[in-house]
């Protein structure tokens, strides 16, 4: 999200350079919290990055399984292991996953998702988690976790429709 806009990614974009940015953070992370970074976590990342949208699991091992052997057990170990560290968010209307910007900093994940395209960008607003926190203590509820998923179209998709 750039200016208030979704970014869509244009012919200028160094794709190659945004996922090997997203491997090298995600290899610092699993370094300074003594966690493993095997070739199967990788490579899931890896995948993920590439698409630039959320993308499911299955299709995440339908590519591992062109490239090579894997199980689907493997796949799910493997974004548990991506999600626990924060190196990729769940997008649970779609039952998906997406890359995320800023492992490193503590963050809840507010998700604007094109209904159309399924191009996803994050929020990751402090008035909207303030706002949350606020209203569920005055009813008696204690926030665990925020996801937020705001369906719609995105600026594309609605001049396409219009």
């Amino acid at each position: 999200m750039k200016n208030g806009k979704l970014e869509y990614i244009s012919a200028e974009h160094d794709h190659q350079r945004c996922v090997d940015e997203a491997l090298a953070r995600a290899e610092h992370i699993c370094v300074s919290r003594g966690q493993r970074f095997t070739s199967i976590r990788r490579k899931v990342l890896e995948l993920i990055w590439q698409q630039h949208k959320p993308i499911g699991a299955y299709e995440v091992l339908e590519q591992l399984q062109r490239q090579g052997r894997a199980a689907p057990p493997t796949v799910y170990r493997a974004l548990d292991f991506l999600q626990d560290l924060s190196l990729v968010h769940r997008i649970e209307s779609l039952n998906a996953f997406v890359g995320c910007n800023q492992p490193h900093l503590p963050h809840e994940g507010q998700f604007l998702i094109c209904e159309s395209c399924r191009i996803c960008a994050e929020l990751d607003s402090d008035e909207i988690h303030s706002v949350i926190e606020k209203r569920a203590a005055t009813a008696g509820f204690k926030v665990t976790q925020q996801r937020v998923e705001i369906m719609g179209l995105c600026q594309k998709c609605n001049k396409e429709r219009s």
